[in-house]
């Protein structure tokens, strides 16, 4: 009884898996930006959530590129991150914000190297008093589902 309940949960979970490997990089400037101002704690939980949006878009869409590569090229948060918290003890988590967003370039391939689709895209907020950040990416997550949404429909066609 306890293999069957094992094997339909594991059943159940294979049509969520990805086959395909995403690869998240940064531009130098924004590795530098980490370094300096955000964190390499940051940039992970960044490339997490990239990865998450792509595998929840290609889901959805129903398609399965062999590769992704993605390069986060800038991304500015909503909330101060816990470096610039500890860098400048003036800045408060919850009344400091500011306008956030993020620009991505990625690029999925098939399993034979030949690009699918390619996507540029960045959204930045341009108005502060728009910024309802509860997070400190939260504007730079809306530009990532944006993009991953793109990124799908750019392969789908």
């Amino acid at each position: 009884m306890r293999k069957l309940i094992i094997a339909l949960a594991a059943a159940s979970l294979a049509p969520l898996a990805q086959a395909a490997e995403i690869s998240v990089g940064y531009s130098d400037e924004f590795q530098e930006k980490l370094t300096d101002d955000y964190g390499a704690r940051e940039g992970e939980k960044l490339v997490s959530d990239i990865r998450e949006d792509i595998e929840h878009a290609f889901n959805k869409a129903g398609i399965d590129p062999a590769k992704v590569t993605v390069t986060i090229v800038d991304a500015k948060p909503n909330r101060p991150t816990m470096k610039q918290m500890t860098d400048q003890p003036g800045l408060d988590m919850l009344r400091s914000k500011s306008i956030g967003g993020m620009k991505l370039v990625g690029t999925a391939y098939d399993a034979s190297g030949t690009v699918l689709g390619e996507v540029e895209y960045d959204w930045y907020e341009s108005d502060i008093r728009q910024v309802y950040a509860a997070g400190v990416w939260q504007d730079a997550n809306r530009a990532s589902r944006n993009f991953a949404r793109r990124l799908a429909e750019q392969i789908s066609n």
